[in-house]
């Protein structure tokens, strides 16, 4: 860590900074300048936060200058990693397609989308059974039951399942009904609780950036749950809040560069909560995979009209089929395929 003094700032306040940095066990290194003081605390400065030292007397700042993510981080695995899954791997060489509906509303309508996703080469369904809306009154999804329809459509098909945990008392029953994938969205990034019980299995997680999220708080919440021991983290980029009413979320396209920059763990793509509309989802997942990621989350519904949760960014049978007709054509010309 480096703290910046203020310029007027006194021998007996830098000698003070320096006391604090040798109270937590560090050595200091004082640098003289024509018009900074800048101190620098050496040794392991994980225990040391800028608000310790910015509330001092005679201090400017102080920063971290080492990342505060360690493990999720690439100067501690600068190799890519690949995550795994039944024999599925997210990260490599292949993109991965997990699709399905927002929520589970059927045995009929799941079959249906499980049918949907392997026509499409897909290998993932997905299917919220926990709603979490802004409305009380939204639907709020069929709870266990929705698992065990999830799970019977998707090994119909000979596919791998995702779904969404927001509620750590849940956790347990996830892992018995063998969902293959943990989902953590948006509202949850950022729920210690939520992501340390996540962190105690052996299981992948995807883990969504919240709406307001910066990347380094993103990070931070994929260290919570590698800091627990569990290592198989998938980002997945969703959109941030704007102000612009005309799409659901503004979709950070610059994110995927900039994660594969700081962080060895795959990043995949959620167009569809990003654009929450059906007909813009398209060009937002050509851009994506352009960008870097390593797959992709649509909304897909066998009939989107009838959705009971966001049927407006759902893409029907035909709208799905051409779209992944157009990203296998998109992954060979960047030397790419989907798994």
């Amino acid at each position: 860590m480096i703290i910046v003094m203020r310029q007027a700032a006194a021998e007996s306040q830098i000698e003070a900074v320096i006391a604090r940095i040798r109270a937590a066990g560090l050595d200091s290194h004082v640098s003289r300048g024509a018009e900074r003081t800048l101190i620098g605390a050496v040794g392991d400065e994980r225990g040391l936060t800028p608000q310790m030292f910015e509330a001092m007397p005679g201090v400017e700042r102080a920063m971290h200058v080492l990342r505060e993510y360690r493990i999720v981080s690439r100067e501690s695995h600068p190799e890519n990693s690949v995550v795994m899954a039944r024999g599925q791997a997210i990260g490599g060489p292949a993109l991965q397609l997990i699709a399905g509906p927002a929520a589970v509303e059927s045995a009929r309508q799941m079959r249906e989308a499980a049918a949907l996703v392997a026509g499409a080469g897909g290998r993932w369904l997905r299917g919220g059974v926990f709603k979490r809306h802004s409305s009380p009154y939204g639907f709020q999804g069929l709870g266990v039951e929705g698992l065990d329809l999830l799970q019977e459509a998707a090994a119909g098909q000979g596919l791998l399942t995702v779904s969404e945990l927001a509620d750590p008392r849940m956790l347990d029953v996830f892992l018995e009904q063998g969902v293959d994938m943990i989902l953590i969205g948006s509202r949850s990034m950022q729920n210690v609780d939520l992501l340390k019980e996540v962190g105690r299995i052996n299981k992948p997680v995807i883990l969504k950036r919240g709406a307001a999220a910066t990347l380094r708080e993103w990070l931070l919440a994929a260290e919570y749950i590698a800091a627990g021991g569990n290592h198989n983290i998938v980002f997945c980029e969703r959109g941030v809040r704007s102000f612009d009413p005309d799409c659901a979320n503004l979709l950070d396209i610059s994110a995927i560069p900039l994660l594969k920059r700081e962080t060895h763990l795959p990043v995949i793509v959620d167009p569809s909560h990003a654009s929450g509309k059906a007909d813009l989802t398209p060009a937002l997942a050509r851009a994506a995979i352009a960008a870097g990621a390593d797959g992709l989350m649509l909304d897909a519904h066998p009939e989107p009209a009838q959705a009971l949760s966001q049927p407006g960014q759902a893409l029907g049978p035909q709208a799905f089929a051409e779209l992944m007709a157009e990203l296998r054509a998109l992954a060979a010309a960047l030397g790419r395929h989907w798994a």
